[in-house]
């Protein structure tokens, strides 16, 4: 049975100026600026939208000084998706810029790695240097989604919806997963934070945020041994993200295709 097709997007919600320095283990001897993006991603077809992370709030980005562009889940109608009629959100991870603006989804599941929850929930959160990627009320909220019956947990890889599958990785967090998403131009691997920007993975280094820097290795051969090519991994933050694909017509800075060919 042919698996279905999917059109992917990445919504540009949010960005900060930041320095080479602060996006590679050990540093960089040329110092020069590398900003990064967020983005949410959303996988569409005739029969459902996928949504992969949720993004962080405005009150979140006042408080750790980023530049707050557009509410992500309130932009999901730009694409033609409802929030409100998404059933299904895969959360890569935990951190605040990936699952901040879970609640404003009415009915939808959260699909995500059981080690995540137990990291966020764990005895490491004593370590002030682990906990600063977390928001408290997100993992609370995510917690009384639980009790709500509206998660989803992994215990390693497994398939969200025919054509959508998830990856347990960990590195950079304990339960952090990347998504494969068949479509009309092969299976495209989100990294999500996997790989934050091209070079870290090109280069093979790893982030400055991490929980076991083997895994996060380990997890660049993970990315290519899923994709078909280095020309199907989406990394997580890069900029360069926004010039290699199409923009999604009309929504230039906002939005591109990532089932469309890159330009590179």
């Amino acid at each position: 049975m042919t698996e279905p097709t999917y059109r992917i997007y990445a919504l540009r919600y949010a960005r900060r100026d930041a320095r080479r320095h602060e996006h590679f283990i050990g540093g960089d001897p040329h110092d020069a600026p590398m900003p990064m993006d967020y983005f949410v991603w959303v996988a569409v077809n005739d029969d459902r939208a996928v949504v992969i992370d949720t993004g962080f709030t405005a009150e979140v980005a006042a408080r750790r000084k980023r530049d707050y562009l557009r509410c992500p889940i309130e932009s999901l109608p730009l694409l033609g998706v409802d929030p409100d009629a998404v059933e299904d959100v895969i959360i890569s991870h935990l951190h605040y810029d990936h699952v901040g603006s879970f609640h404003k989804f009415a009915r939808a599941r959260f699909h995500l790695q059981e080690a995540e929850m137990h990291y966020a929930c764990g005895h490491f959160m004593k370590h002030k240097k682990l906990r600063h990627s977390f928001e408290v009320e997100d993992v609370v909220g995510i917690v009384r989604m639980t009790y709500a019956d509206r998660t989803v947990f992994y215990l390693g890889d497994g398939e969200v919806a025919p054509g959508i599958t998830v990856h347990a990785v960990g590195g950079h967090s304990m339960g952090l997963q990347c998504v494969r998403v068949n479509t009309e131009r092969g299976q495209v691997v989100l990294a999500s934070d996997v790989t934050h920007f091209y070079e870290n993975m090109d280069s093979g280094r790893p982030f400055t945020t991490a929980f076991h820097v083997g895994a996060m290795l380990d997890g660049f051969d993970t990315l290519r041994a899923l994709a078909p090519s280095p020309r199907h991994i989406v990394p997580g933050h890069d900029p360069e993200v926004m010039r290699r694909y199409p923009a999604v017509p009309g929504l230039e800075g906002i939005a591109v295709e990532l089932h469309r060919n890159p330009s590179a």
